[in-house]
């Protein structure tokens, strides 16, 4: 009995609690424990925090970007670019800006520091090669308040490589045309594939142009032509291993659009229809004043009239 009790005694001793008073006693946190709770609260606020205040700024800086109206980029010379030309790009800008960027097929190319009161920024491309013929667009950056403009909107640099054949052109109708007529004009690219261009001199940019899918020979046709469409015209091809690479201009055909000549009698149908409508004219003022004058002459008569019964009955 005694050891029973010294037994119960020495099992509550080493515990410190019964087993009903550790299930009721409260759970003490340590002091560490809760620094490293308040910490961890702290960082994660933070955190957010930051998360939100570059997430504000980027939508502020993207705002602003957008605000931007965008440049426009122009080449000079704009086309018979040949290898080992100098080309000028100008990127011209609806403000001043604080530097000028030039882009080449996405990567950037260059970029120039501004003057306040600069708005065009010109970069070179000196003893032109095949590598730089592809796709540019420029764009700007300001200061106060910072942001980006729009990129502008793509040019493309087309090199003329002399090492192709010129192509073919031929024109199925004599060089005078008369207006309304359908003309046809074929190119060939010598075999080397590739899209065909239509030019016209005096025109920057190509009026049309066609795939050959395989062939190597495109009609273009002119629809109801005009004395607009008088003119000389000429072939190119780009070969289909290089999209920004042209051939040679080939030969030039001429076309003259006549006016159609007034059918016989259209002189004198056109003096009688004059005269009838003079003739109308001077009838319809006659008896427009005819009238006028009937109003006036019974509105007189209408007068006197009451003037008389007026007289009478004093």
């Amino acid at each position: 009995m005694d050891g029973e009790n010294s037994s119960v005694d020495f099992r509550h001793s080493a515990s410190g609690f019964s087993p009903a008073e550790r299930h009721d006693a409260p759970t003490i946190c340590p002091r560490w424990h809760r620094v490293f709770l308040k910490a961890t609260a702290l960082g994660l606020l933070l955190l957010l925090l930051t998360a939100l205040g570059v997430q504000g700024w980027w939508l502020v800086t993207t705002s602003r970007a957008q605000q931007l109206p965008r440049p426009s980029l122009s080449l000079h010379p704009s086309q018979g670019v040949s290898l080992g030309d100098t080309v000028t790009l100008r990127c011209h800008l609806p403000q001043p800006a604080a530097w000028v960027e030039l882009f080449q097929d996405g990567l950037l190319r260059s970029y120039k520091d501004m003057d306040k009161h600069q708005v065009m920024a010109e970069f070179s491309l000196v003893c032109v090669k095949l590598e730089d013929a592809m796709k540019y667009w420029c764009q700007y950056r300001v200061l106060e308040p910072p942001g980006v403009s729009e990129k502008s909107v793509p040019i493309e640099l087309v090199v003329t490589d002399h090492r192709y054949s010129p192509p073919i052109i031929s024109i199925n109708h004599k060089n005078n045309v008369e207006v309304g007529t359908n003309v046809t004009i074929q190119c060939c690219n010598q075999g080397y594939g590739g899209i065909i261009f239509l030019h016209k001199d005096g025109h920057s940019a190509p009026l049309q142009h066609q795939d050959p899918r395989g062939g190597g020979t495109v009609t273009f046709i002119l629809v109801a032509v005009t004395p607009a469409d008088s003119g000389t015209y000429r072939c190119s091809y780009h070969p289909k291993a290089s999209l920004f690479v042209s051939s040679p201009l080939g030969d030039s055909v001429t076309l003259e659009v006549t006016p159609t000549p007034a059918p016989p009698g259209a002189e004198l149908v056109s003096r009688g229809n004059l005269v009838v409508a003079v003739v109308r004219g001077c009838a319809a003022v006659f008896i427009f004043g005819l009238g006028v004058f009937f109003v006036i002459d019974a509105r007189s008569l209408w007068i006197w009239r009451d003037e008389s019964l007026g007289g009478e009955g004093i």
